[in-house]
């Protein structure tokens, strides 16, 4: 955030004559423009330097965009036949490959993740637990709640199991298909190794990657780790940093998505830009830089930046989907020629 420094002056009447008031003012304009430069924070967080990208970095373009079905979107799924759910509102809406909307549920508050299965069963994480329906909307189940502390911003579905990212409780809970838990991932451990979990604010995220692992963001840590489901900690990558290539803020990435070939597509806010790191977690390129978010930005330096933020998910076409929670487009990226 850009930060401004405004000094007062004094207006002084001295002598009558003209030279003299031409050098008085002369003198006047030194002493304050050096006082202006005494009283310059050099620990000021100044991130403007940041906000403009080099283009050369940025390896995608616009395909189409989108309008949100709701105000206060917040979360995505992407199903297995490419169809986009969002979360907006107190709605879970489809929406198909051209953005036509299709079947919608309207739940009793603001849904604030989602996830499909193979078999069309929809799960969608409310605050405090989670909810299940079928392809045609019908509910189906209603799980138990963990606590009162939860807050579900995240889910990831394996071939038996279901991960949700708690990020009031700080961890990942493995649910069975029938709503058990059967394991809590990422507690902080000293004897198994696991650093556990700084979750400053509700952007928690969790995804499973073609090798069985899960990829799980540690925003506060400024990284994304990396379990298996059983919950054994098996290395991290990212680091914190002003550069492009690092993750800079109080607590970055906050969301992040896998590309089909194990790439990660992340998502920052504060600087709110989408970014592409390798499966091993060496920075790329950008998708889309600040300046693609202008609101989202402002948004988030105006309060304690719960208010901003991104989503993505990539279909099977490797498209990138951008939700910006503040304006509510999506944004469908393609990779230039």
């Amino acid at each position: 955030m850009k930060r401004e420094f405004c000094l007062s002056s004094r207006r002084e009447f001295l002598g009558h004559s003209t030279g003299a008031l031409a050098a008085l003012s002369a003198i006047a304009t030194q002493r304050s423009q050096a006082a202006q430069k005494d009283s310059l924070n050099p620990f000021a967080y100044d991130i403007s330097r940041l906000e403009k990208t080099d283009p050369n970095l940025i390896a995608y373009e616009e395909h189409a965009h989108w309008k949100a079905p709701h105000p206060e979107a917040k979360r995505m799924a992407i199903a297995h036949d490419d169809t986009l759910y969002i979360c907006s509102g107190n709605y879970v809406t489809a929406l198909s490959k051209s953005g036509e909307q299709g079947m919608e549920i309207a739940l009793a508050e603001p849904p604030r993740c989602v996830a499909v299965a193979k078999n069309g069963l929809i799960y969608i994480g409310l605050r405090d637990h989670i909810e299940v329906f079928d392809a045609k909307g019908a509910h189906k189940a209603t799980w138990d709640s963990p606590g009162k502390k939860s807050w579900f911003t995240g889910l990831t579905l394996a071939e038996n199991d279901l991960f949700a990212a708690d990020a009031g409780n700080r961890v990942i809970l493995r649910y069975d298909r029938s709503g058990k838990i059967v394991h809590r991932i990422g507690e902080k451990d000293k004897e198994r190794n696991i650093p556990g979990f700084i979750i400053p604010s509700p952007f928690f995220d969790v995804e499973i990657a073609r090798d069985g692992l899960l990829r799980i963001n540690n925003p506060g840590r400024h990284r994304v780790e990396i379990y298996t489901a059983d919950g054994d900690f098996e290395g991290s990558w990212g680091t914190f940093s002003t550069g492009i290539a690092g993750f800079c803020g109080c607590c970055n990435p906050i969301n992040f998505a896998l590309l089909p070939d194990g790439r990660h597509v992340t998502c920052e806010k504060g600087l709110p830009r989408v970014k592409i790191y390798s499966a091993t977690g060496e920075f790329e390129s950008v998708v889309a830089g600040v300046e693609s978010f202008g609101a989202n930005g402002k948004a988030c330096g105006q309060s304690d930046c719960t208010a901003g933020g991104l989503d993505t998910v990539v279909d099977s076409q490797g498209r990138i989907f951008i939700l910006d929670f503040v304006t509510g487009n999506v944004r469908i990226m393609k990779r230039k020629a």
